[in-house]
């Protein structure tokens, strides 16, 4: 275990996300003075740090084990002064990250791929200094110097924030430019929406996994009664919405497919009667799971009109995809794949996963190889980011860290394998404690872009999502959000279902 103590909240994320970066082996343990006493008490670890912040500066005491000095054992002092190191307009907090940054790179030798940029969405950076009319160039330096990121991962969050510029140009949201639109409607000021709806259920849970998912076969005698409480949802949002445009509509989960036909065919039927989809300009359905996809379950997303799904392998390794709790085959990938592109499906996702337990740079190509040859419309690569929540945090105490690799040879192999398909790279995010310190980078053909993808991470529009443990986000025009969430357990989703719904009258109460 690592431990961090610092003297003054609303630091620990930066401290948390950084320290761990840099020690991906390690538990990372931040404390704050708001940590109760018997855990301040009880710090005791073989690495420490404790940072004394001041009005101007910081002490840091350092002992770290990669980095003895024989005249005082394992322990340095580190002093930071905000004054020397802080630039024009530069706050006091990114100011100490770049300096803590420096410090564990110096300890460890490593240079991290986005320096200290912390946080998930980097290219809201590059979309606000975009806006603001700088090059490039500038846009290059203030990376450099203000983060210390590499200039390929600024390069790249600067090439997919002008694509979502492009493709957020059609779209009603918040701050747009007041054009109207075919129906009479000015370009945002509240005027559009998305729609999520939450499937929790999956065939099995994967080791990975820390989404709202619950296995099929214990909650299948209470699926019909999760569709009639969704329904309710959907007809209150309907109706609140009535005189706004709906944009997107995504199912996601859990696994959507888990549901039987007829469960589908009831739940996309009430959509299209309560929802005015002349508007919808992306339909997504997450098909996921290869073991959840049937051809007459993809006939019912045909008959209503979806216009974009995902069949997710992660991994195109038999020994891997066991390991992770996937229990389907890389033929039933493929051939889950064929069917839909046989139905007439023209715009499918693929998912995998790079950082999988075992995986090589070998394995890596060889699902890129596998995927190249069945040419789907978008790719979205994920770094593997170890969640608390999940089973792989269990799993990797008792096997180790060490076998869970990403490097820049693998995040090479997936975009230039993604480069060679003619998918363009269009919406990316982080996460905390991603392997590699990466990110996670969706790709597609110019045209097939996930538009929803896009609108969730850099939150220019209300989201309006429906289900157990869904988020709803309502954007106001000055960029301020409010959020509201439901319950994620379905057994207490279905019993304080009209809590749910009043506690979305609220977030919307001025609105409709």
């Amino acid at each position: 275990m690592l431990t961090v103590k610092i003297n003054r909240v609303n630091f620990e994320y930066d401290v948390n996300s950084i320290v761990k970066a840099f020690f991906p082996e390690e538990t990372v343990k931040v404390i704050t003075p708001e940590t109760g006493q018997e855990k301040r008490d009880s710090w005791e670890s073989d690495l420490k740090l404790e940072i004394a912040f001041e009005e101007k500066g910081a002490r840091i005491t350092s002992r770290l084990k990669e980095k003895a000095l024989p005249e005082e054992g394992c322990t340095e002092i580190w002093n930071w002064s905000y004054d020397e190191a802080a630039e024009e307009g530069d706050s006091y907090k990114n100011a100490f990250k770049r300096f803590l940054y420096s410090r564990l790179s110096n300890v460890t030798g490593k240079e991290l791929p986005w320096g200290a940029l912390t946080g998930i969405r980097p290219t809201k950076l590059s979309y606000g200094l975009l806006e603001e009319g700088k090059s490039d160039e500038e846009i290059l330096a203030f990376y450099r110097e203000k983060y210390f990121a590499s200039p390929e991962k600024a390069q790249l969050s600067i090439d997919i924030a002008k694509r979502e510029r492009e493709i957020l140009a059609g779209v009603h949201y918040e701050g747009g430019y007041g054009q109207s639109d075919s129906k009479g409607y000015s370009r945002g000021y509240s005027r559009g929406y998305s729609l999520y709806v939450g499937i929790p259920f999956c065939p099995t849970t994967c080791l990975y996994c820390s989404f709202t998912s619950f296995a099929i076969g214990a909650y299948r005698k209470r699926v019909d009664e999760y569709i009639d409480c969704l329904i309710r949802e959907m007809e209150f949002v309907s109706d609140r919405y009535r005189h706004k445009i709906l944009d997107s509509v995504y199912i996601g989960g859990g696994t959507p497919t888990t549901l039987e036909p007829e469960q589908l065919d009831r739940l996309l039927g009430s959509l299209r009667r309560l929802f005015d989809f002349t508007t919808v300009q992306e339909f997504t359905v997450e098909a996921g799971r290869a073991d959840s996809i049937t051809e007459e379950k993809l006939k019912v997303l045909q008959r209503y009109g979806v216009t974009r799904i995902s069949i997710n392998p992660q991994t195109m390794k038999q020994e891997t995809l066991d390991l992770i709790g996937r229990r389907h085959t890389v033929e039933q990938v493929e051939q889950a794949f064929h069917m839909a592109r046989g139905l007439g499906f023209d715009n499918i996702n693929m998912d995998i996963i790079l950082g999988l337990p075992g995986e090589t740079a070998q394995d890596v190509k060889h699902t890129i190889d596998r995927i190249e040859a069945l040419a789907p419309d978008s790719l979205t690569v994920h770094s593997l980011a170890i969640k608390r929540a999940s089973h792989l945090s269990q799993w990797i105490q008792e096997n180790g860290v060490s076998t869970l690799v990403n490097t820049d040879e693998t995040m090479k192999i997936a975009s230039e394998g993604a480069a060679r398909m003619g998918l363009q790279p269009y919406y990316l995010y982080r996460q905390k404690n991603m392997s590699g310190n990466f990110e996670n980078v969706g790709y597609a053909r110019p045209g097939k872009y996930g538009l929803y993808n896009i609108l969730i991470m850099e939150e220019v529009q209300t989201i309006i999502a429906c289900g157990a443990g869904s988020i709803s986000k309502r954007v106001y025009p000055d960029g301020r959000i409010e959020r509201c969430e439901n319950i994620k357990e379905v057994a207490l989703y279905l019993e304080k279902i009209d809590e749910m719904i009043e506690r979305k009258r609220r977030l919307l109460t001025d609105e409709g």
